[in-house]
């Protein structure tokens, strides 16, 4: 190799341009710039959210990075998805690019994008991560201010941008932590470390959706609306997994498949847990197979494009009808479930749903005779027994993220009451392991949950997931009508 071609440092699997195809690559290249978008539907709401983050820290300079591509194995990325905070204040959600920043003071807010390299630029033909020839016509900051409503300039001016003086004497430099590592360092080397200015305000982040809008409601119901979808080819496609062996991959991928065509993507690893493995509340391993009287799990959602997720999980009988046994399980899960949405109401605490469907919990696994104290005893906040049964919580704040508002603080989340607007699940489960020597031995190995999303509205909650069947009869139902009417072989 000669010494030019060292000193280029291109990657094994690269190979580097000759001076005469540097010269002949601009040439004619018909002009292909695209048409003016329409705004976002979500820019009619983002200039209040972002007004209201400002209210918080009106002397500050706000930086809120999207996030860049995330290594996977050597030079291959995952798939990029931008901070849901980012997402959240600017309205992008799929159509978000990699390494860009919002910042926001003094009641401005302007996008730092790298935009579109002329085809005379190396990077057009050069650059794996923005050129054209790799992944294809990036837009313009034209077309970015038309889609977002917002002042964009070139993320080349970032650095300087942060840099300039604050308009405020008494004003911090703020970057939301974890996200982008070279923005973070480029603010701690220019203010210095400090890690609660930068909690603060992915606190506030957080805490700026724990009520939805009315866009936001919307795309939460289409999100339920395409996830049914896929729930629907699951179960349409159910004796096919049964017949071709480690169905539960077969159940993910038809998802996956359906998340992908109805929106960006599924918003969480998918959960397609049979017999044995619904008692893993986090199965995602997905490998085993579904067999003729057992029960599948299925816990997924579909992400839109707006970054919006659902999260729902119906607990489905292989063959179609559930067992004695099943339905003794899923009855009390259902009652449990019934409970927790009826208690979800504005000005209940947060906690309510979750005394109420743990209570029905609780008195079920009495009367079976497995719970080892009286129900109050253990409802009790020294108990607990009920756990070992249902060990996790009832409800979270579900949006952007299917966990969302994580980083608000207790007394707002956990701590804090129901507000009009809210968006939670609501998803009581029993899982008794086949090697619980405490549970009735005909109960063992059956895992049953049932997960809606609700929201919080002035008199009581809408079930966004409506759609969704939820009574026995009616999940039996659904699936002879997916089948129609004809159990798998």
């Amino acid at each position: 190799m000669s010494a030019k071609r060292r000193t280029e440092k291109l990657p094994n699997r690269m190979i580097g341009y000759s001076e005469a195809f540097k010269s002949f690559i601009p040439d004619r290249w018909a002009d292909d710039d695209l048409p003016e978008p329409a705004p976002l539907p979500a820019s009619v709401y983002t200039p209040a959210r972002r007004a209201a983050l400002a209210a918080r820290f009106p002397h500050d300079r706000l930086v809120i990075p999207a996030g860049g591509f995330k290594v996977r194995s050597n030079d291959c990325d995952y798939r990029y998805r931008a901070h849901s905070g980012f997402a959240h204040l600017t309205g992008l959600g799929a159509q978000a690019e990699p390494d860009t920043v919002l910042v926001i003071e003094s009641g401005s807010a302007t996008l730092f994008f790298h935009g579109r390299a002329a085809r005379t630029d190396p990077e057009f033909y050069s650059s794996a991560r923005y050129g054209e020839m790799w992944v294809g016509a990036r837009p313009t900051a034209a077309y970015m201010e038309a889609l977002t409503g917002l002042a964009v300039a070139d993320s080349a001016d970032l650095n300087a941008a942060l840099a300039a003086p604050l308009a405020h004497p008494k004003g911090k430099l703020r970057v939301v932590p974890d996200v982008d590592p070279k923005v973070e360092a480029t603010v701690t080397a220019l203010r210095g470390p400090d890690s609660q200015a930068d909690k603060d305000l992915d606190t506030r982040l957080s805490e700026l959706r724990l009520t939805k809008d009315a866009y936001e409601a919307d795309q939460l119901r289409a999100a339920c609306a395409a996830t049914k979808v896929g729930f629907d080819a699951i179960i349409a496609d159910i004796p096919e997994a049964v017949r071709r062996g480690r169905g539960e991959r077969w159940v993910e991928g038809i998802f996956g498949l359906h998340a992908r065509h109805q929106g960006n993507a599924v918003g969480y690893d998918t959960i397609a847990a049979a017999g044995e493995h619904a008692c893993t509340l986090h199965w995602i391993d997905n490998d085993g197979d579904l067999r003729e009287g057992d029960l599948l799990l299925v816990d997924a959602g579909v992400e839109m494009d707006s970054l919006y997720t659902a999260d729902i999980t119906r607990t489905l009988p292989v063959s179609g009808k559930f067992t004695n046994a099943q339905a003794q399980v899923y009855e009390a899960v259902l009652a449990a479930q019934d409970a927790g949405i009826q208690a979800a109401k504005p000005g209940a605490e947060f906690l309510d749903i979750h005394r109420a469907a743990t209570r029905v919990i609780a008195e079920h696994l009495a009367d079976w005779g497995i719970l080892p104290v009286s129900v109050e005893a253990a409802l009790a906040e020294d108990g607990g027994q009920f756990r070992r049964w249902m060990v996790h919580g009832t409800s979270h704040h579900l949006g952007l993220d299917v966990h969302d508002c994580a980083q608000a603080r207790n007394k707002h989340y956990r701590g804090g009451k129901l507000k009009a607007g809210m968006v939670i699940t609501v998803e009581p489960g029993l899982y008794f392991k086949s090697t619980d020597l405490m549970v009735p031995e005909p109960l063992r190995g059956i895992g049953v949950r049932i997960e809606d999303d609700i929201m919080i509205t002035e008199d009581g909650c809408e079930i966004l997931s409506a759609q969704f069947p939820r009574e026995l009869p009616d999940v039996e139902a659904w699936m002879s009508t997916m089948w129609d009417g004809k159990p798998p072989n």
